[in-house]
């Protein structure tokens, strides 16, 4: 499988983001799969509900389009309506045909390092692994991933691969967090991870913390680093090997070797 990591900017307009989405796939017309950060509708700081649209909306539906015209797969955040003023911070996860495959809503909401996601997002109700690309594809929304018990829960439930998509807000030791804890979901899983974030903010937003570290990274399930896209915008075209995941879990069988009768 090829899979296409889309570092894209993501700024105050959806028109324009789906633009950047556009470029990137047209970027990668060799891959199976394009994995495009969280939010990638509109930023963070904006006012979210006048942006939030039902799945069956224009943008996810332009976005469907895209799919379709390069023959790709693709995973990328949104923002659905929620009432009383909030939003669902979705991930759509849609087939080369441009049929929609699923969505997941965020389950773990970013009320940390004083932001208070939860006042603007209502979380989600339960996990997802979604039949996309010809695999299993568990869904980790950013902030997701510092809690271990999901990703297992996802793998559990049949997930081949554990896609990322992130705006990981910035701020002293984030970025080192993001790259830990993403190798970590891998090792643990001895799991395929596809974890990618927004480029950073090449502006503040209208309010709170820039947001995007970059570091969109490819991590095999013995916690190699393949690819790392570094701080600036891009999309890399990586090659994910499934057959690799088998071959770890023989040499290191640590999935069997969970002690279920006490844990």
């Amino acid at each position: 499988m090829r899979v296409a990591l889309c570092q894209i900017e993501v700024g105050d307009d959806p028109k324009e983001n789906l633009d950047r989405m556009r470029g990137a796939l047209a970027a990668a017309p060799d891959a199976d799969l394009a994995v495009f950060p969280e939010a990638s509708q509109v930023r963070f700081g904006n006012e979210l509900a006048g942006f939030a649209e039902p799945l069956d909306g224009p943008f996810v539906t332009a976005l469907r389009e895209a799919a379709r015209a390069h023959g790709t797969a693709v995973i990328a955040g949104v923002f659905e309506p929620a009432g009383g003023g909030r939003v669902h911070n979705t991930v759509v996860g849609i087939e080369a045909d441009g049929t929609l495959a699923g969505s997941y809503r965020k389950l773990h909401l970013f009320d940390a390092f004083g932001d208070r996601e939860s006042e603007h997002v209502a979380p989600g109700d339960r996990p997802v692994v979604l039949d996309l690309a010809g695999t299993r594809i568990g869904i980790v929304t950013c902030y997701d991933v510092r809690f271990p018990e999901l990703a297992r829960r996802l793998v559990d439930d049949g997930a081949q691969i554990l896609a990322v998509p992130a705006a990981w807000a910035q701020g002293v030791f984030k970025e080192e967090h993001w790259t830990t804890l993403v190798r970590a979901r891998a090792i643990e899983n001895t799991t395929w991870v596809v974890a990618v974030d927004k480029a950073p903010d090449a502006s503040r937003p209208p309010r709170g913390a820039p947001g995007g570290v970059g570091r969109s990274l490819l991590v095999d399930p013995m916690g190699a680093v393949l690819a790392d896209l570094g701080p600036f915008p891009g999309v890399r075209v990586a090659e994910l090997d499934p057959g690799v995941t088998g071959r770890v879990r023989e040499r290191l069988p640590s999935l069997a070797h969970r002690r279920r009768d006490v844990l």
